[in-house]
């Protein structure tokens, strides 16, 4: 390896440091933890999607918002997005940005579980793919009230969410800026980083 590639290696490393504190200010002992083993946001220690997930999601949003914790930018997609947030539905406090059942059956409802083709399946999570024709696919409510399955990422490529400069270029490159419709394969492309541990995504190897 010559010197520019080994700078280049340096500087990546130093681009990709995150839950890095700019002032002294106690955290919980879940963040410490992170902070303590390098382990980035996205890699939440936590059961997927319960209180203390959220709880760590929400601290860091915090912080981050003060202007007292450095991120990079996968982390700082998924504390920008509404995960972790609260709203009140019917006698219901549920979480933003993450699948949930509502008790209610009206059509304005989205189910965590619905049936597609006869056969159950979950909104708004995705999972990795074994037959292809894509990486990853996930359950979504269509604009017609019905289900569909949207497939995305290139089976031979790697998905190189843990390299902020890489990460950087993708959403440049595909206007993840303007992608807001969780019904086409350009949102869950541009977002991937955010379901990083579902997916087994802890790694430039993924």
């Amino acid at each position: 390896m010559n010197l520019r590639e080994l700078i280049k290696e340096a500087l990546e490393k130093q681009l990709d440091k995150t839950l890095v504190l700019t002032e002294n200010v106690e955290v919980s002992d879940a963040l410490k933890y992170h902070m303590d083993n390098s382990m980035s946001l996205t890699n939440n220690v936590f059961k997927v999607y319960s209180e203390s997930y959220f709880d760590l999601v929400n601290e860091v949003r915090d912080l981050y918002n003060e202007g007292m914790i450095d991120l990079n930018e996968e982390d700082r997609l998924m504390i920008e997005s509404d995960l972790g947030k609260k709203i009140k539905i019917g006698k219901e406090i549920v979480y933003l940005d993450a699948p949930y059942i509502y008790e209610t059956e009206t059509e304005e409802d989205i189910l965590t579980e619905a049936k597609l083709n006869g056969k159950n399946v979950q909104l708004n999570k995705p999972h990795r793919t074994s037959g292809g024709p894509k990486k990853f696919a996930v359950y979504v409510k269509s604009e017609t009230g019905g289900v569909k399955k949207v497939t995305f990422g290139d089976p031979n490529l790697k998905v190189k969410n843990a390299n902020k400069e890489a990460t950087k270029l993708f959403r440049e490159n595909h206007n993840c800026s303007q992608k807001k419709d969780k019904t086409t394969a350009g949102y869950w492309s541009c977002n991937v980083g955010r379901y990083a541990k579902q997916l087994g995504l802890s790694s430039l190897n993924s």
